[in-house]
């Protein structure tokens, strides 16, 4: 069971209806028998980079704003950044950039104790959450069996969209039959 999530999306069902969590689309950052961690890809706040964490604000994917990731430790800041370099690399031949973990093909944590300016040419489109999501052991998978969650591939571009609050149904809309048909699910059923 280690990493099965690891790199993929959870996309909020539209049963879904927590706060936190209605219509949001995760990207699972770690996945083990302990537990998960992502972060919520589609909740850019109003909080520019520039007015929290100045040093960022010139490697900032746009929109240059913090997202909230989540809403565990609102505190802790998590970034994501794309390694370039990553694309190209082989398989055992590309030890990684300094301070970035890989996560996926191209995506992977980044440590914030680095300096910008200390970061690998390569390193780009970093991208900023406040907070992230967190679940205990086998506590996801319970979500899943309940139908609160889809599991999908991550696009290379998901996690750096520049149209963050159009996520969950872009998401949605490029997968097969049946599951995109939610992505014309009506954001308040009681207007339908």
């Amino acid at each position: 069971m280690d990493g099965l999530l690891t790199g993929r999306l959870l996309v909020a069902t539209p049963l879904l209806e927590e706060p936190n969590f209605r219509r949001a689309v995760v990207f699972v950052c770690a996945h083990n028998q302990d537990g998960a961690f992502g972060v919520v890809l589609n909740r850019p706040l109003e909080e520019p980079v520039a007015a929290q964490l100045p040093q960022w604000d010139g490697r900032a994917a746009a929109p240059r704003v913090l997202f909230s990731g989540g809403p565990v430790d609102p505190e802790r800041v998590t970034a994501l950044a794309r390694d370039r370099s990553r694309a190209s690399a082989r398989a055992g031949a590309w030890d990684g950039a300094p301070g970035w973990t890989p996560v996926g093909p191209e995506v992977g944590l980044l440590d914030l104790t680095i300096e910008p300016a200390g970061l690998a040419p390569t390193i780009e489109a970093v991208r900023l959450f406040a907070g992230y999501a967190g679940w205990g052991g086998g506590q996801l998978e319970q979500e899943i069996g309940q139908d609160s969650w889809f599991v999908v591939d991550a696009a290379a571009g998901d996690p750096f969209t520049l149209a963050p609050r159009d996520l969950w149904r872009v998401v949605l809309r490029r997968q097969p039959s049946p599951l995109a048909i939610y992505s014309t699910f009506p954001a308040d059923t009681a207007l339908n």
